[in-house]
Formats: C-alpha cells, sequence, structure tokens
C-alpha cells in the first residue's frame, strides 16, 4: 500500500474562544483555489471554554488541543505538528480570499525568500474600522517601496519550515497576541532571511469597530513593541513597517502630555502642549489627503483620531519604559498563566540564490 504524500503547506490557526469566527477562517480555507490535498489545516485551541475544537472538527481541520498558554505557545505547537515544507499561519478572525494561498506561497518559489507577509482588507462599515484599514493600506504603500521587509504578521505569515525551525519558533514569554511575530521577524532579518511582502495574498479582518477600543490596542501594541525592540534597539529608531512620521507624532504627543502635566505649575508647560499638538496635527496632514482620496468622511475624522492613536502610542512607551517592561511586569497585565520561554538561537544566514520566476494567480475580491 503506498502512502499519500503530506502536503507541502501547513496552515496553523491559534484559536481561544473563536468558534463564532473560526468557521469564516475555515470556510475560506476550503474555498483556495489550490487544490486541497496540497495543504492540511491545524488547529490549535489554546484552552478555550466554548466549541472552538468543534468547529474546526466539523471542518475536518487537525485539532490540537492545549491549556492556555498564548498565541506563540499554540503557534509552536502547531508548527511542531506540522509535516510539511512551508508553514502558514492565518488568525480565526480572518476570512482569507480564495487565492490567498496562492498568492502567499508563490514569493517562496524564489530559494532566496524564507518569509511572505500578506496584507489585512476589511468590509466593515464603522468609522473607526474603516481607518483602521486605510492605516493599514498606507503602511502597505511605505513597505511596497521596500525590496525586502523585517516584519512579517502573524495573520497572513508564509515560512519555510526549516527556516522557523532553526529560529525555534516564537518566543513563548510574550503570552498575549501581540508582537511575537515582529520579535520573531527581527532575529530572522538579523541573521540574512529575506523577507518579502505579496500585498494580493489578502484576508478579510474584523479591525476594531469603536474608538475605546483601537486606542487600548495600540497602548498595549507600543508596550510590547518596546521589548520586541530591546534585542534589536535600532528598531525604535527606523524599522521596514513603520513610517517615521508615526515617530515623529508618538514624541510629539509625549510632549503634549507632559506639557498638560507641567502646565498647573508653569505657563510653559502650556504652550509645550499647545506647540506640540499643534505640530502633531500638522503633521496629519499626507495622511488626510491620503485617505481624501479613498473615503472623506474618514479623512475629516483622521485628524483627531491619530491624536488619540499617538496619545495612546505615547502612553504606551512610557508605561514600558517606566517599568522596563520585565516579564513580571506583562503578566500582570493579562489572566494568561505564564508560559514557558522558548530559547532563541543564532541562526545561520539564508543562501542567496538565483530567483525562480512563478506566474502570479488571478486577483479576485477578498470574501465577506
Amino acid at each position: 500500500m503506498t502512502t499519500p504524500p503530506m502536503p507541502g503547506i501547513a496552515v496553523v490557526i491559534p484559536a481561544y474562544n473563536a468558534a463564532a469566527t473560526l468557521a469564516g477562517t475555515l470556510e475560506g480555507l476550503d474555498a483556495q483555489t489550490i487544490g486541497r490535498d496540497t495543504f492540511a489545516v491545524i488547529v490549535v485551541d489554546d484552552g478555550s471554554s466554548d466549541d472552538t475544537a468543534g468547529v474546526a472538527a466539523r471542518f475536518g481541520a487537525t485539532v490540537i488541543r492545549q491549556a492556555n498558554a498564548g498565541p506563540a505557545a499554540a503557534r509552536n505547537a502547531g508548527a511542531a505538528a506540522a509535516r510539511c515544507d512551508i508553514l502558514v499561519f492565518t488568525d480565526a478572525d480572518c476570512a482569507p480570499a480564495p487565492d490567498f494561498l496562492a498568492r502567499l506561497t508563490a514569493p517562496l518559489a524564489d530559494p532566496a525568500v524564507s518569509g511572505v507577509q500578506g496584507a489585512y482588507r476589511t468590509c466593515q462599515s464603522a468609522l473607526v474600522a474603516r481607518f483602521a484599514q486605510l492605516e493599514f493600506e498606507d503602511r502597505y504603500a511605505y513597505v511596497a517601496r521596500r525590496p525586502a521587509i523585517d516584519l512579517i504578521a502573524t495573520y497572513a505569515a508564509a515560512y519555510r519550515k526549516a527556516v522557523f525551525d532553526a529560529a525555534s519558533g516564537f518566543d513563548t514569554s510574550y503570552c498575549v497576541a501581540d508582537n511575537e511575530d515582529t520579535e520573531l521577524s527581527y532575529r530572522l532579518a538579523a541573521a540574512g532571511h529575506r523577507l518579502v511582502f505579496a500585498p494580493d495574498a489578502i484576508v478579510c479582518h474584523l479591525h476594531p469597530a469603536t474608538l475605546a477600543r483601537y486606542v487600548r490596542i495600540k497602548a498595549r501594541r507600543a508596550c510590547w513593541r518596546f521589548r520586541a525592540c530591546r534585542d534589536h534597539p535600532g528598531k525604535l529608531v527606523c524599522d521596514g513597517y513603520t513610517p517615521s512620521i508615526i515617530r515623529v507624532q508618538t514624541v510629539l504627543a509625549g510632549l503634549a502630555a507632559l506639557g498638560l502635566l507641567l502646565w498647573p505649575l508653569s505657563l510653559a508647560g502650556g504652550v509645550l502642549a499647545g506647540a506640540a499638538l499643534a505640530a502633531l496635527l500638522g503633521t496629519t496632514v499626507p495622511f488626510v489627503r491620503f485617505a481624501a482620496r479613498r473615503d472623506r468622511p474618514v479623512a475629516v475624522a483622521a485628524p483627531a483620531i491619530i491624536l488619540a492613536r499617538s496619545l495612546a502610542f505615547a502612553g504606551g512607551l512610557g508605561w514600558a519604559i517606566a517599568t522596563k517592561l520585565t516579564p513580571a511586569a506583562l503578566k500582570k497585565t493579562t489572566t494568561l498563566p505564564p508560559a514557558p520561554s522558548t530559547k532563541t538561537t543564532t541562526l545561520p544566514p539564508a543562501p542567496s540564490t538565483k530567483a525562480t520566476r512563478f506566474p502570479p494567480a488571478p486577483l479576485k475580491k477578498c470574501r465577506d
């Protein structure tokens, strides 16, 4: 009896209490333009209390159950179980477009490429969600101008499994869904691995729909990004994903907040706050123009939302610096139990080899 060949791709989905959205992810994977026998789907149930595992099983996915340890540990568990050449990661609240896997893995036809980043779309009508989508598109435009990138986010990510394994996967001391992918990307880029952007590898996502939730997420992002930069301090100043204007806005927001705190003690505080706020609002003009060509209501609201985002970034970064973002301090911000830290390794440089041409897949709209 002949054993059927293992699929060349394994899609790993970490899921925690994701029964309400996971079906959309798995339906999207079932509708892929590449053959279903060419990829496996692994859902890692990260200690859910709902029917996440049942939903995954009904779609025929391989289900791995573990005590709640966070998405980094869940992704590592899925990767360890995979028998494939290419690891793909997406999230349980993402709906892949039909050609998602074809477009995401196409750049890996070039042996010099080690990892690939896809892109978000959304079908939401909420103003804040539409702003968040344009925010991503602004960053994608920035990333697309670069020959290689240094950040692969796991909502739409592909890695050569050999490269991922050599890196020991994600650092599981990142016990929440925040910047564990950034930290791995920085390690891979520092080792010389080429990471590229595939803008047409689309997943549809539910962005935060309210300003309060958006601001909370941004503050947390700043905290964990600071930690990811501890071993790569140059990334605090410049990276391949964050336009420099966002760093300027964060500094200006911090100065404005400092000025407001000092204002009761000195008029100079009020002057500092006013000048910083005026400068910050001035820096929003390029994004307002970008948004106006795509969504005029978002363009009108953009200065206020950017101000809120900048204050959140400044607050999150300030908290991280004040506490030095020790693992103990981080774990106090979450109800997750501590997970064992994955030891990172020094990676060998990726070989530079001649590129192989790979025909593009036809462009299709993302799923609702």
